[in-house]
């Protein structure tokens, strides 16, 4: 009688994993051998996982991406138009000198972004350049983040501690994103996976 009651206890618990929503059997998003949650909290808001990838150079993988917000985005402007706030969070794939992907995430943002937001933005990044240059390498493994919380700016973090105060200018932000977002991607595969409309593949770009 044990025996039976612990058989179907079992046999129970499997179906219930079986039908269970998509979501409450995965908890991780899995790219480049980088686990993503499917949620995080920032600040008081839960934020979904919208999509996530790999950038290429050539064959060889860079970094995984993920973004974060608070309601599906398919195209860049319903990501930059999202209520509330908003998280990139990116994964080292291989060593990459720090002061060499300030340059590189700088003219992204110059060849993607507007002249006027562009020119408004130099404050932030100047601070980018400064969290970048600091350091002589960022290694496989290591990450850092964009996060936007309106009312407070920008925010830039490595390894998961802020870099400073939050950038104030929103044209900051925008000619960020735009970097991984905007009509000339670092990675065009990756712009379709961040919008949860196509899977990680090689690609071109600047960073």
């Amino acid at each position: 009688m044990i025996r039976r009651t612990a058989i179907t206890i079992a046999a129970t618990a499997c179906l219930a994993s079986l039908f269970a929503p998509l979501g409450a059997r995965a908890q991780t998003t899995e790219v480049g051998g980088v686990k993503f949650d499917n949620t995080l909290q920032v600040g008081a808001a839960t934020l979904q996982l919208n999509g996530a990838g790999v950038r290429y150079k050539a064959v060889f993988k860079v970094y995984a991406a993920g973004l974060y917000l608070s309601t599906r985005a398919t195209t860049p402007e319903a990501v930059l138009g999202a209520p509330g706030p908003r998280l990139l969070q990116i994964v080292m794939l291989r060593d990459i000198d720090g002061n060499e992907l300030g340059k590189l995430f700088t003219k992204g943002m110059e060849q993607n972004a507007p002249r006027e937001d562009f020119s408004k933005s130099i404050n932030g990044i100047m601070r980018m350049s400064e969290v970048f240059s600091s350091r002589k390498k960022l290694l496989a493994g290591e990450s850092f983040a964009v996060e936007w919380v309106p009312g407070s700016g920008t925010l830039i973090l490595v390894n998961g501690k802020p870099s400073g105060e939050p950038v104030k200018e929103p044209e900051f932000y925008s000619s960020l994103m735009k970097i991984w977002l905007g009509q000339f991607p670092a990675d065009a595969s990756l712009k379709e996976a961040l919008l949860g409309r196509g899977k990680a593949a090689g690609g071109g770009g600047y960073n």
